[in-house]
């Protein structure tokens, strides 16, 4: 019964340990193997250490003790033990250093590589290019505000879900070129033992190799503003043939968004249809600064109600949204929305949240602005 009981105790330890893993992630590519068995090595020489240090220690303390008589030995400047207590210790890290400093060289190599792909961090996105392919997208977090305020449940990967992941094919040496847009971020995945800042000006280079398809997730891990805790990363490792498709059904929706934004050019919706559409990319996009009801955060980022901005001259409103401000954490949102987008988002802010100037921006007055500015005419984004 008594061993009945044990067994049933060690079994309900191991079920609670395997759901509760404190230890490095194994990961699923042949590097996160590698830093996964450097980690154990070194931990398992550290136990050694620790045990042979600790057992002395003990060792002496219990058979010299002053009790038994044990009279403390006087000496000074023993040669034999500094020797021995500066040779061992360079051995040792010698002998750890010859496997650590191999998978260092394995993380690094980027060298032939079968496939490139541009990592652009981004208050708070990520932007994904493919070298050579003409595909490039923006991956967002895709939790709703009402899941992060706990008016909805929250899911299985809450503020771990994007609306366009990465999608990289198994079995391809897949290198990572990094930079960012604005401040220093941190690309990490830890099932590929990944980990790289994106700085602003330079470019870092990782890769990975994935060996089985899956999901495989992560997030931002630099301190890098407000939204910090908003911006994952998600992975869909694909089997190379599902990957082949995906690449083409990607630049076909690409082209087709094209198609959109240039038919939207020629197009003239209502106010109304404006508003929906800019009450939305608003949710999306600017009310992680500015917050949902247009207030903003004093001393932080400004109020979009009332401001002088989004009731002053459209013009500037316009430019304010396309090309940013420098020095501050709003970004040129040119490239990531397309004329519709813009002008829809204009027209919100300009009629909601607060202000009501009864103006009416169209994706070809944004079009315009962006055709006067750079003295050629452009066909939409």
């Amino acid at each position: 019964m008594c061993v009945g009981f044990v067994a049933q105790l060690c079994s309900t330890s191991l079920a609670i340990a395997e759901e509760n893993t404190y230890n490095m992630t194994k990961g699923v590519t042949d590097i996160s193997g590698k830093v996964y068995d450097l980690h154990m090595l070194i931990f398992y020489i550290c136990c050694a250490i620790a045990v042979v240090v600790f057992g002395a220690m003990f060792y002496s303390m219990y058979h010299h003790r002053k009790s038994k008589g044990a009279v403390a030995a006087h000496f000074h400047e023993s040669t034999k033990v500094e020797v021995i207590w500066t040779v061992i210790p360079i051995i040792i890290l010698v002998l750890m250093a010859i496997p650590a400093t191999k998978t260092l060289v394995a993380m690094e190599d980027t060298s032939q590589s079968d496939l490139t792909i541009k990592i652009t961090g981004s208050q708070w996105k990520w932007h994904y290019s493919y070298f050579d392919e003409e595909v490039e997208f923006f991956s967002l977090l895709a939790t709703s505000q009402k899941a992060i305020d706990g008016i909805e449940e929250k899911g299985a990967h809450y503020l771990l879900e994007v609306d366009n992941p990465l999608v990289l094919p198994i079995n391809r040496k897949v290198r990572f070129l990094l930079t960012s847009d604005d401040v220093i971020h941190s690309w990490w995945v830890p099932d590929f033992a990944v980990k790289k800042d994106t700085i602003p000006g330079f470019i870092n280079e990782a890769w990975t190799r994935i060996d089985k398809p899956g999901v495989y997730r992560g997030q931002c891990a630099e301190l890098c503003g407000r939204a910090h805790g908003f911006m994952p990363v998600v992975v869909h490792a694909m089997e190379e043939a599902d990957y082949e498709q995906w690449l083409m059904d990607k630049k076909a929706e690409i082209a087709k968004a094209k198609q959109e934004a240039a038919a939207s050019l020629t197009a003239t919706l209502s106010k109304q249809e404006l508003i929906e559409l800019g009450t939305q990319v608003y949710v999306d996009r600017c009310a992680v600064c500015h917050q949902a009801n247009g207030a903003g955060i004093p001393g932080a980022f400004p109020a979009i109600t009332g401001s002088k901005i989004a009731t002053g001259d459209i013009a500037t409103h316009i430019d304010t949204i396309v090309n940013g401000r420098p020095g501050t954490a709003m970004q040129a949102f040119a490239n990531q929305l397309t004329d519709k987008e813009i002008a829809a988002v204009v027209t919100y802010q300009r009629n909601g949240l607060g202000n009501d100037t009864g103006d009416v921006i169209q994706a070809s007055d944004v079009n315009a602005f962006k055709a006067e500015q750079s003295g050629t005419s452009e066909e939409g984004q």
